[in-house]
């Protein structure tokens, strides 16, 4: 049996197999509107075989974009060619889904090609905004530390967009509480030190993610999962540890939560994190194996025989590749002949595909 192609149910939908295209951004949108770019390079995966092909990390409103180029989600008319991406990701037997991230502290940057450089108000950036009034590095904006009044102005955009996604035709969520951005800072002790209801105590610092949970739960089919991207570890003492993860896998299991995506960093810089292949996966394992929650791993799976160890050893239910799907779009279907799967391919290439496995 090869477990990376067996198939894999969560709510009402059935994955084809456990290869999932990882959210990857793009920076290549205007004031948020998908293009012909990410038709091709999302519909490409769709056909290169892969079971559940996200989008980049999709702004809830202006402000919460990495950089002027960002996806977005946050008003009606975004959703009109999201829904031709969608129904061409459907046509290909792969599901279509999206990420919903606000940027928090690390908004209003140029794209990596561009320098990253911080954008400011007067050159067409904005205002940033975190859990409290401390800057990502020496080179980032000073953010405004939100009031309460600010949190539910943004839970409310994460209602709002799950709303459209649902109406663009997508069918997974996933809410982005990784990498150093906006919910993510709020778990952290590093860089919430709140002293009200929503900092202090891993019960106060949590509770910003669990509202996002409900509001966007409350938008959203209850036949259609819920997945939450958290970096796992802040690779740093006195920092959000796997232990945090494990117990935060618990609670949301219990909130309509179907799976926690398990990467890892991103909230400070310049912290020395001993990357190489499958580095992030013991946090998968710990977390599905304690919690008992669902899981998927990221970062650095390259190549068939890996990811199909990771499933077959229960480390992860479905494997997240993002860099290995830009080298090969069509990685799924090299990786069903590499393993001697004999899967379908699209009628159109089907010419090509070698017929003795």
């Amino acid at each position: 049996m090869v477990h990376l192609f067996s198939p894999f149910k969560t709510r009402d939908l059935e994955l084809k197999n456990r290869i999932v295209v990882s959210p990857m951004c793009e920076y290549s949108s205007e004031d948020g509107f998908a293009n012909d770019w990410h038709f091709v390079h999302l519909g490409s995966r769709a056909v290169g075989g892969a079971s559940l092909v996200f989008t980049e990390a999709t702004a809830v409103s202006p402000e919460a974009r990495i950089s002027p180029a960002d996806l977005g989600i946050w008003k009606d008319e975004h959703i009109e060619y999201l829904k031709k991406i969608t129904g061409f990701i459907h046509q290909q037997g792969s599901i279509a889904g999206m990420q919903l991230a606000h940027a928090g502290r690390k908004a209003s940057h140029t794209a990596p090609w561009e320098g990253n450089k911080l954008i400011p108000p007067d050159q067409g950036g904005w205002k940033t905004f975190a859990p409290s009034p401390i800057p990502f590095s020496l080179e980032s904006d000073h953010p405004a530390g939100l009031d309460e009044k600010g949190i539910e102005k943004i839970i409310a955009d994460f209602k709002s967009a799950a709303a459209r996604a649902f109406r663009a035709g997508f069918m997974v969520i996933e809410i982005h509480a990784a990498h150093g951005y906006l919910i993510n800072e709020f778990l952290s002790p590093l860089s919430n030190q709140r002293k009200d209801r929503y900092g202090g105590s891993f019960e106060n610092r949590i509770r910003f993610l669990l509202e996002v949970v409900a509001a966007v739960r409350s938008n959203w089919p209850d036949k259609y999962p819920l997945f939450v991207r958290i970096s796992a570890s802040d690779w740093i003492e006195n920092g959000w540890k796997i232990e945090d993860s494990i117990a935060l896998a618990e609670i949301v299991k219990t909130r309509g939560v179907d799976l926690v995506d398990c990467s890892s960093g991103g909230l400070i810089p310049g912290v020395k994190i001993p990357t190489g292949p499958g580095y992030q996966v013991p946090f998968s394992q710990a977390v599905r194996k304690h919690s008992g929650m669902a899981t998927a791993a990221v970062g650095m799976i390259v190549n068939p025989q890996q990811a199909e160890s990771i499933i077959a050893n229960e480390q992860a239910d479905l494997v997240f590749l993002a860099r290995e799907m830009l080298r090969d779009p069509y990685f799924p279907l090299r990786a069903a002949r590499e393993l001697g799967v004999d899967n379908a391919w699209p009628r159109q290439y089907e010419r090509a595909k070698l017929k003795s496995l």
